[in-house]
């Protein structure tokens, strides 16, 4: 052996580069009371070791045992994770939107020692306190505890006040857990994965080279630092210097625009959810100048053509669209054009662009028919998608679910998609939303995506209700842009010439929003459950 091949791959060596490097760079963050907190790396980097030592010796949380966080995207948070990852402890990321008998679940399930709470979301955490078995301490994320409704709740600043900076980092196994992630339990409760030293390093060096930001970059990560690791952005960011801009709890249209414009942000990820509430208020006010931002990371569910085309003519920025689980730690794909592409027609350019994109390198994909044979990447057959690679779960968190979703070194995705002969996968549904009518399959994303292209619309679904003749037939359900006057006929007619008439929903409902779950995404079993009955009539 002539390399240093057994030296770990540890995120605190990625750190300590960046902290040298780049300690005058800026970290910006939105607090609870809206307020504006500014700091570089060199000052959080005091902070986090503060941190390390008081999580030893204040709260006795050893290597290994993991810590929940309550809390939105912002400075503490950030120092939070670095101060976990460094010392091999385990950052346990709470989604803030789950309801409490799922957090319970979650807290007891992982072990959670202490649990880090921001302070306008400490109500939501009272009345269950005496629910969670192993919690010994919690502690509130501003200067102070009090009125929070939590007995024995100890503020953060006191928490690091009066102790030494941790001046070493250990050496720790690559394969230890640095962060537990837990799905948003669409059904049954949360199912947690454990993400490791080596795969999320792994991660964060693959997705640069894929999608670089560098340290010329302001970075806002929208996607919540709650949801699978803010998508890895923490991590990327920081390893490459770049500064970071935190949004706090104001991810409105108007609030999220107004951070773009003072701090000058270059890249940023989001659900689409996020992106539309921008472009309605882009579009209601056209001189807010955005030409600063080169690229918006998009993911979590599918990105409408029509958006993505929109950003480049009215605000002159990428919409890359990017695909992935929580299982896969978190983002396995990315639509990118390829050198060739570029002089290709705009209309060509979005047939590339709006589909979830081209594996990360490092991993494999295949699709697989009902009886888990391959099937070819030709862009006409599809079947569920399967992924491997050195970033992706291989088992859930002492779970005994974990064989229905990982075969022969596989992850089974529930993703139906279809991949073409250069690489890019086009998802055509979640296995359990494709609409089977007549003994035909009737792609729900795709009829969305066709409604969403009509200016009138804000928002829309399609999900696949009984009918007592065809089993399924697909019915649409539309928020509609205010004072435009949008009718179902409409509708109808402006789809007539985009889809298969077989595929043409059988009512259109306009409603005031659509249900979302804790990640953002259009939750379709609860429209589904409300309108069960609709077409059986």
């Amino acid at each position: 052996m002539h390399m240093q091949d057994d030296f770990p791959l540890l995120l605190s060596t990625l750190y300590d580069n960046a902290v040298w490097q780049y300690g005058r760079q800026e970290i910006v963050s939105v607090e609870a009371d809206r307020s504006i907190h500014r700091t570089t790396y060199a000052e959080t980097d005091v902070r986090v070791r503060k941190l390390a030592t008081a999580m030893a010796t204040k709260l006795g949380v050893a290597e290994g045992e993991p810590i929940g966080t309550f809390a939105w995207n912002n400075h503490r948070h950030h120092e939070l994770y670095w101060a976990t990852v460094n010392t091999g402890r385990v950052c346990h990321t709470l989604n803030i939107r789950l309801f409490p008998a799922q957090l319970t679940y979650i807290v007891n399930h992982a072990g959670d020692k202490a649990i880090f709470i921001d302070p306008d979301l400490a109500p939501a955490i009272a009345p269950l306190v005496d629910s969670f078995e192993t919690v010994e301490h919690f502690i509130i994320m501003g200067p102070t505890a009090e009125g929070c409704g939590i007995e024995g709740a100890i503020s953060y600043e006191d928490l690091i006040a009066d102790v030494e900076p941790q001046a070493e980092w250990p050496l720790l196994d690559e394969r230890s857990p640095m962060m537990y992630c837990y799905t948003s339990g669409t059904t049954g409760n949360p199912k947690g994965v454990a993400y490791t030293q080596r795969s999320t390093y792994m991660h964060t060096i693959s997705n640069l080279a894929t999608n670089p930001i560098s340290a010329a970059d302001n970075v806002l990560p929208v996607v919540p630092m709650f949801h699978a690791a803010a998508w890895g952005y923490p991590f990327m960011a920081v390893t490459v210097g770049a500064k970071l801009t935190y949004p706090g709890p104001d991810l409105s249209g108007p609030g999220l625009v107004g951070l773009f414009v003072n701090e000058r942000v270059t890249f940023s990820a989001g659900v689409p959810t996020v992106w539309l509430g921008i472009q309605h208020h882009l579009e209601a006010n056209p001189d807010i100048d955005l030409s600063h931002i080169r690229a918006l990371f998009c993911g979590g569910s599918a990105v409408p053509r029509a958006m993505i085309d929109w950003f480049e003519k009215n605000a002159g920025a990428r919409v890359i669209q990017g695909w992935g689980m929580t299982e896969t730690n978190p983002v396995a794909s990315a639509a990118t054009l390829k050198p060739w592409m570029e002089d290709w027609s705009w209309d060509a350019q979005l047939d590339v662009l709006e589909t979830a994109g081209r594996p990360i390198p490092g991993l494999q994909v295949k699709i697989v028919d009902e009886l888990g044979d391959s099937l070819p990447h030709d862009g006409e057959a599809f079947g569920e998608l399967l992924i491997r690679g050195p970033w992706i779960a291989a088992e859930y968190f002492k779970d005994e679910r974990s064989p229905e979703s990982f075969v022969d070194g596989w992850l089974r995705t529930g993703d139906v998609c279809k991949i073409t002969a250069d690489g890019y996968i086009r998802i055509t549904d979640r296995a359990k939303d494709v609409i089977k009518s007549g003994g035909e399959w009737i792609s729900s994303l795709e009829v969305e995506n066709e409604i969403m292209a009509h200016p009138d619309v804000a928002e829309a679904t399609v999900v696949g209700l009984a009918h007592p003749k065809w089993q399924e037939r697909p019915v649409a359900f539309i928020v509609p842009k205010p004072d435009r006057g949008l009718t179902p006929e409409a509708v109808k007619q402006f789809l007539e010439p985009r889809i298969a008439s077989w595929w043409m929903p059988d009512e259109i409902i306009f409603i005031e929003a659509i249900p979302k779950t804790g990640t953002g995404k259009f939750d379709k079993k609860v429209v589904r459950a409300e309108y069960k009955g609709l077409l059986m009539k």
